[in-house]
């Protein structure tokens, strides 16, 4: 299964952090990459930065235009997924996006245009609530995961300087 995020609406001077974590929460739970439809060198840089030392091939990288983004996966056979509190509810349509093997999620910063939502096989939402991207974002991948039958947090990542060893109390870092 290919999973790649498009993070669309991101604002430089404002949603850094965010749009960096939703990189983070992307690369941890199992997607491919991301894709920023915006020019943030210091985003994609973080996310590059993190792959190196922590390991994995995720990918970061900027697109200028959201909508060839999503029109070329489609054309490509891909399904896109609209991540939104006004979707359809993830436990409703779970099942059917789980079975697809190439999969866009469309993460929206500022107010999403209409168009995503026409252009998006499904409008799905992560509860009824207002709440973070990260964590709709975060949900929305393990129930995916899950479904499939796998588990991302037990996912060994190639490469890397640094591995964290699960222990009861404290941290352990061992540079490899």
């Amino acid at each position: 299964m290919t999973i790649v995020i498009l993070r669309i609406g991101h604002r430089p001077e404002r949603d850094q952090r965010v749009t960096t974590h939703v990189g983070l929460t992307s690369r941890a739970l199992g997607a491919d990459g991301m894709l920023l439809a915006s020019d943030d060198k210091g985003v994609i840089n973080s996310l590059e930065e993190v792959t190196q030392r922590w390991g994995g091939d995720f990918f970061a990288r900027s697109v200028e235009s959201w909508k060839r983004e999503i029109n070329n996966w489609q054309s490509g056979g891909g399904k896109v997924v609209h991540l939104t509190m006004y979707g359809q509810n993830l436990p409703d349509v779970i099942d059917e996006i789980s079975i697809e093997e190439s999969i866009m999620i469309v993460v929206g910063a500022e107010k999403v245009p209409p168009d995503v939502y026409h252009k998006a096989d499904w409008n799905v939402a992560v509860g009824s609530q207002p709440h973070s991207e990260i964590a709709g974002l975060a949900v929305f991948l393990d129930r995916l995961h899950a479904k499939r039958g796998l588990d991302p947090l037990k996912k060994e990542m190639p490469g890397g300087n640094l591995k964290i060893t699960p222990c009861e109390r404290g941290k352990i870092v061992t540079e490899v």
